[in-house]
């Protein structure tokens, strides 16, 4: 895809070889509808193919990252396993492009990430996170296996005792204990989360890009052997998206009330 092919994601080109990209729907808090879930696997490979980009750096518009997938959006296709089956391999193409693409690529993790955005957000090299963002992976409240990312990165990231307390419970963490725990790499104040990713993605640019380049390549391959549970867990949660758990869940949180799922009566 062309820059100007992309309706989601704007780009505006810095010095040195930085790239911003801001998430656009800030009027949905950035919820990743389908176009949009597809552009956040597609630019990676637009930007590998671009000899003017050095290093990539990804925020959200308004107040929001990126608040995951557009549920009133999803709802539409449950029980059908054909948009299963797609869902789950673009969640598949987002992390590993962002994985196989040598160019580090800087987050700045300006508010509230759930979901798909959180995948991206995490997923990145350097992480620089608000004080204030909100940060969930909220697949259990809506009945469903936690499969965009978070069962790949978290145990690397943050330990596996951490991983499963909040993969389990999908509690909400906010920046300084993100930043605590080792899930992102910086916590700054959220007026200063944007201008550091810059400074930092700027820096970058100006490094030897082939040293750059191979030395995300070789501390990947920690990702890249953990592929497996990846593609487990998304398969997983593309199951789950035909029981009776996720409706309830959807539905639930669509009508801002708790959750009761079958499974609990059931099981």
């Amino acid at each position: 895809m062309n820059y100007s092919d992309f309706q989601h994601l704007k780009f505006e080109p810095k010095p040195n070889g930085v790239l911003l990209i801001t998430i656009n729907r800030p009027e949905h808090h950035n919820a990743a509808n389908a176009r949009l879930h597809d552009e956040l696997a597609e630019v990676w490979l637009t930007i590998k193919n671009d000899r003017n980009v050095r290093v990539p750096v990804i925020t959200g518009a308004g107040r929001a990252f990126s608040v995951g997938g557009d549920l009133a959006e999803g709802i539409t296709s449950l029980g059908k396993i054909e948009p299963a089956i797609h869902s789950g391999e673009v969640a598949l193409q987002i992390v590993y492009n962002m994985v196989h693409l040598d160019k580090p690529i800087v987050s700045a993790i300006n508010g509230p990430a759930a979901g798909a955005g959180l995948a991206v957000a995490l997923t990145a090299d350097i992480s620089i996170i608000s004080e204030t963002a909100k940060l969930t992976d909220a697949h259990m409240n809506i009945g469903v296996a936690s499969g965009d990312h978070a069962a790949l990165l978290w145990p690397l990231y943050c330990g596996l005792p951490k991983a499963k307390l909040y993969l389990l419970t999908a509690d909400i963490l906010n920046g300084k204990e993100a930043e605590r725990i080792g899930l992102v790499s910086m916590c700054k104040p959220a007026e200063e989360v944007l201008s550091t990713a810059l400074q930092f993605a700027d820096a970058l640019g100006q490094k030897p890009q082939r040293a750059l380049r191979w030395t995300k390549r070789c501390l990947n391959h920690w990702v890249r052997q953990a592929a497996p549970i990846f593609d487990l867990s998304v398969a997983y949660e593309g199951l789950n998206f035909m029981e009776p758990d996720a409706k309830e869940g959807l539905d639930a949180f669509l009508e801002k009330r708790k959750p009761h799922f079958p499974s609990t009566e059931n099981m």
